[in-house]
């Protein structure tokens, strides 16, 4: 197996280091602190062609493959898991699922200007009732001929109010449950759209977080993506590598916790020595860095497994699973090893802590990878 990146490769891990430790950090925690939506960042993202990385050229992508969005979203993820997670939703749920499913029409009017950065986009499948249970969704889609009237609620919706393109499941056949969930591209100035006030969250306060109300909503029926029924299926093989963009944002907060808490033990000094040289806090680093790496494994190996047309399903399920737990562990040590300062802003580490955690939860949360990991070994 090689394990060494081509140039490209590198090259994009490099801008994607090269933005986030000049531009991102910047005002990283001026805009958490607010809630500030990053729409300056998405603009240079954009530019960069980090919001469409893996969509073909044909359609105005980057054509990158997925090691490539690995290495990118861990450097953007170190400094500011706000916009990675907007990168994410918008490469691996929104740009994904139309490449992966839409027809010809859908892909040039609606998958170009998402992979130029033009606009972006949201993933709308979680409900107040319809979480880690996605089957049941209340949000309704009702066969009118030409269209589908569109009622329900959807929430934790993430680029909800920035989002131009909102990519919806609803259900149109209650009684086939899942087999009667589609997947619908919906305009997000479709009038009957409400979007409601900003999350305000523990951590990633400046990723743009709403409920979507829709009140009799229009659809046309060609906004449909996929046959009659083929929501779910939808949502689910769209899940599978939204996986790998949360694993490798996971893997960048720890890293980033990481770096910020070995920096620290180089400078900061007790009992006549830099605290480094203590074996205690050498150990914790040392730990770190393997369960880091080890993270970083899963993500890759995932991405190449994507890249080669080879299933997904378990190897994406471990990689969030692990770098989501690890993240949270790594993190919480590095506030320990920055003793008080990490407990306030300035040093960055609390925040990567409050960051870390949402990697545990959210597109499935830890309990979530588990079962689909521990079904796969029961069939085997």
């Amino acid at each position: 197996m090689n394990f060494e990146f081509t140039e490209e490769q590198l090259m994009i891990q490099q801008a994607a280091r090269d933005y986030a430790q000049r531009e991102l950090i910047q005002d990283v925690l001026e805009r958490e602190e607010k809630a500030e939506f990053p729409a300056r960042h998405v603009k240079n993202l954009a530019e960069l062609g980090f919001l469409g990385m893996m969509v073909p050229p044909e359609y105005d992508g980057g054509g990158m493959d997925s090691v490539s969005y690995v290495l990118a979203m861990e450097e953007i993820a170190k400094v500011d898991a706000s916009v990675a997670v907007i990168m994410s939703v918008n490469n691996s749920l929104v740009c994904f699922g139309l490449n992966k499913y839409a027809n010809e029409e859908q892909k040039q009017k609606y998958l170009k200007p998402l992979a130029r950065g033009e606009v972006i986009g949201a993933f709308l499948l979680s409900e107040p009732e319809a979480g880690s249970d996605a089957t049941h969704q209340y949000t309704s889609a009702e066969d009118k001929g030409d269209y589908y009237l569109l009622n329900g609620t959807k929430n934790w919706i993430t680029n909800g109010s920035s989002a131009s393109t909102y990519i919806v499941m609803a259900q149109t056949h209650p009684e086939k449950r899942s087999h009667g969930i589609n997947a619908f591209i919906v305009e997000k100035d479709s009038p009957g759209i409400t979007v409601g006030p900003h999350e305000n969250k523990m951590g990633m306060r400046s990723s743009d977080t709403h409920s979507v109300m829709f009140t009799d909503v229009k659809v046309p029926k060609e906004n449909r993506i996929g046959d009659d029924g083929f929501g779910f299926i939808f949502a689910m093989k769209v899940l599978e590598a939204g996986r790998i963009g949360i694993a490798s944002q996971a893997l960048g907060i720890a890293s980033g916790a990481f770096e910020r808490a070995t920096s620290y033990a180089k400078e900061r000094k007790a009992f006549g020595t830099e605290i480094i040289n203590h074996q205690s806090l050498a150990f914790k680093l040392s730990d770190m860095a393997v369960k880091i790496e080890n993270a970083r494994n899963l993500c890759l190996k995932a991405a190449w497994l994507k890249d080669n047309h080879k299933p997904i399903t378990v190897a994406s399920a471990m990689a969030k699973q692990y770098a989501a737990d690890i993240a949270m562990e790594v993190t919480t040590e590095a506030v320990q090893i920055h003793g008080g300062y990490g407990y306030v802003k300035e040093y960055h580490v609390e925040r990567l802590m409050r960051e870390a955690k949402l990697t545990q939860i959210y597109e499935g949360t830890s309990e979530i990878q588990k079962i689909i990991i521990s079904r796969s070994l029961i069939k085997s």
